[in-house]
């Protein structure tokens, strides 16, 4: 996919250091696009997709930062637009590890903390690029979950703010497209990348639980990063120039 504004500017992706981030930012960089990501406390994993962004050729920018600090959310987006001469594009990609649990099982105080870390981070994110993006005539794209069309029993802590976010994107889209700006979601199933690995070892995710995730696909398998990564450069691209305010499942046909 070529895209006309990839050339001037950088993509940003909030979370990039994350396994789903990670492969946005390798792959948009693949497509021809400079990088600006967000990391919060995994230090390796930013250098080390630094590097695989050197490598390919494109400039990158790495910035550790709170996102559900505004300001110093705001204050960093906006250096990291000053030193690659703008941001055209921005994807929330970040996300709190989501705990499995029962909504009569659940702790009103991490409901809580979960719920306001994911909203606000992804409000703070997209609302501090708006005026980079729109200045470019650009597009942002989030990270949402299938289990808003199709509820999964005990992902709730990720079905509620995803929701909630995926709201936030479609006023975006209705907003600012009278400025050229396209906004829209990713709904992800299960994957074996990423947060995949702790809720595995957190026993969350079983034997049991992932043959029954398997089984409620359409296609009888999970994903992977890439799977998503390819949907979010495709809505990002100018190939989806006429799709704004959606959301594309990428979930084997769990939310058919």
């Amino acid at each position: 996919m070529r895209t006309k504004r990839y050339a001037a500017g950088a993509a940003l992706i909030a979370g990039g250091s994350g396994g789903i981030g990670t492969a946005i930012a390798k792959t948009l960089a693949a497509q021809g696009s400079d990088i600006v990501f967000t990391w919060h406390r995994n230090a390796k994993a930013a250098d080390d997709l630094s590097a695989a962004i050197e490598g390919a050729g494109r400039r990158v920018r790495g910035i550790q930062v709170d996102l559900t600090d505004d300001v110093a959310v705001a204050e960093a987006l906006a250096a990291a637009a000053e030193a690659m001469q703008g941001l055209h594009t921005a994807v929330y990609a970040a996300g709190p590890y989501i705990n499995m649990r029962h909504i009569s099982k659940l702790d009103p105080r991490l409901f809580r903390d979960t719920l306001s870390t994911d909203i606000f981070g992804c409000f703070h994110v997209l609302h501090a690029a708006l005026p980079f993006v729109r200045a470019a005539g650009g597009a942002m794209a989030a990270i949402a979950t299938p289990a808003i069309r199709r509820y999964a029993v005990k992902d709730v802590m990720s079905s509620a703010p995803k929701a909630a976010i995926e709201s936030l994107v479609k006023g975006i889209a209705a907003e600012e497209g009278r400025f050229g700006v396209r906004a829209n979601c990713v709904g992800v199933g299960v994957i074996e990348d990423g947060m995949f690995h702790q809720l595995v070892a957190s026993g969350d995710f079983d034997d049991r639980f992932l043959a029954a995730a398997r089984g409620n696909t359409a296609l009888r398998k999970l994903g992977s990063a890439q799977d998503v990564a390819n949907a979010v450069a495709f809505l990002l691209s100018d190939d989806a120039a006429f799709i704004t305010g959606q959301t594309l499942m990428v979930d084997g046909g769990f939310a058919i």
